[in-house]
C-alpha cells in the first residue's frame, strides 16, 4: 500500500540522503588509505578502520532504515525491531572503538619502549573482534526480550501470548525507553565516555611531563616523539568530543521522555538530535584530513592516482617518510 510523504518528511529524507552521500565515500576513503599506506598500519589506525566501518554502515544501512522508520510503515512487531536495532549495534561499536583508540594512545605514551611488544597486531585484532561481539550483544538486547511487546499487547488488549499484530513501525514504539536510558546510556554510553575523558586527560598530562623534561636519549629524540604523540592525541580527542557532542543530545531527550512523560519535547529538537547522530559519521574523515598528516598524504595520493590518473612515482617514498 502506498504511503504518502509529507513535505517535512521529504526535507528530512533529503538531509539524511545528503549525510549518507558524504559519510559513505568519506569513510571508505579512510579504510582505503589505511589499506594502501604502510605508515597507517599500527594498532591505532586499525581501530580507526573499525570506527570507519561502523560509520560506513551508518550511511549505507542505518540512514535508509531511519528513513523507513520515519515514514512509519505498517509491519509486524519483530520486523520493526530488526529495523531499529542496527543503529544500537553501530553506536556501541563506535564507542568501543573510540575507547580502544584512547587506551592505545595511553599505552603509547605510558610504555613507549614496550608498546610494540604489548600491542601486537594479533592482540589488536582480538580487541576489535571483542568490541564488535559486545556491540552485537548490547544492540540486540531488545531482540532478546527487553522491548515494548508486552506493553503493546496490554495496550491493544491482546491476551494470546503468541498473537501477531501489525503496528506502525517507529523507534519508540518497539524500543523500551528503560532499555535506552538505564542500560544503553547509563551503562554502555556514559561510563565509556567518562572513562575516555579521564584517559585523554592522563595522556596529555604524561606527554606534557615528558616534553617539560627536555632530556634527549642516545638514539631517539623524546621531544619529537612526544610532540608527534601530542598532535595525534589532540586530533583523536577531537573525534571523541565530536562524538559526545553528536550523541548526548539524543540521549538527554530519551532521559526526558522516560523521567518526564508529561513533558512535551518539540519535534524539531528530536530531528536535530537525530541529524547530529547520523552526521557524526561524516565528521571523522574531515578531522583526519585536516589534522593527521599521514591521512592527508594518503588521501592526496588516492586522489591523484585513482581519480586524476596521476601516479606519483615518489608516493611510496613519501608515505614511507610519513611513517618515520
Amino acid at each position: 500500500m502506498a504511503h504518502s510523504v509529507s513535505a517535512f518528511q521529504a526535507a528530512y529524507i533529503s538531509i539524511e540522503v545528503l549525510i549518507a552521500l558524504v559519510s559513505v565515500p568519506g569513510n571508505i576513503l579512510v579504510i582505503w588509505a589505511v589499506k594502501m599506506n604502510q605508515a597507517l598500519r599500527d594498532a591505532t589506525f586499525c581501530f580507526i578502520v573499525s570506527l570507519a566501518v561502523a560509520d560506513v554502515a551508518v550511511g549505507a544501512l542505518v540512514i535508509p532504515l531511519a528513513i523507513i522508520i520515519n515514514i512509519g510503515p505498517q509491519t509486524e512487531f519483530y520486523s520493526c525491531l530488526m529495523v531499529a536495532c542496527p543503529v544500537l549495534i553501530l553506536t556501541e561499536s563506535s564507542i568501543l572503538a573510540l575507547l580502544a583508540i584512547a587506551v592505545d594512545r595511553y599505552l603509547r605514551v605510558k610504555i613507549p619502549v614496550r608498546y610494540k611488544s604489548v600491542v601486537t597486531p594479533r592482540r589488536a585484532a582480538v580487541a576489535i573482534a571483542c568490541c564488535w561481539i559486545v556491540s552485537f550483544l548490547v544492540g540486540l538486547t531488545p531482540m532478546f526480550g527487553w522491548n515494548n511487546l508486552n506493553k503493546m499487547r496490554r495496550t491493544q488488549e491482546l491476551n494470546a501470548s503468541h498473537t501477531e499484530f501489525v503496528i506502525k513501525c517507529q523507534f519508540e514504539t518497539v524500543i523500551s525507553m528503560e532499555y535506552m536510558v538505564y542500560f544503553n546510556f547509563f551503562v554502555w554510553v556514559l561510563p565509556p565516555l567518562l572513562l575516555m575523558l579521564l584517559i585523554y586527560l592522563e595522556v596529555f598530562n604524561l606527554i606534557r611531563k615528558q616534553l617539560n623534561k627536555k632530556v634527549s636519549s642516545s638514539s631517539n629524540d623524546p621531544q619529537k616523539y612526544y610532540g608527534k604523540e601530542l598532535k595525534i592525541a589532540k586530533s583523536l580527542a577531537l573525534v571523541l568530543f565530536l562524538f559526545a557532542l553528536s550523541w548526548l543530545p539524543l540521549h538527554v531527550l530519551n532521559c526526558i521522555t522516560l523521567f518526564c512523560p508529561s513533558c512535551e519535547t518539540p519535534h524539531i529538537l528530536t530531528y536535530i538530535a537525530i541529524f547530529l547522530t547520523h552526521g557524526n559519521s561524516a565528521m571523522n574523515p574531515i578531522v583526519y584530513a585536516f589534522r593527521i598528516k599521514k591521512f592527508r598524504t594518503a588521501f592526496l595520493q588516492i586522489w591523484n592516482q585513482y581519480f586524476r590518473c596521476k601516479t606519483n612515482k615518489n608516493s611510496s617514498t613519501t608515505m614511507a617518510e610519513q611513517g618515520n
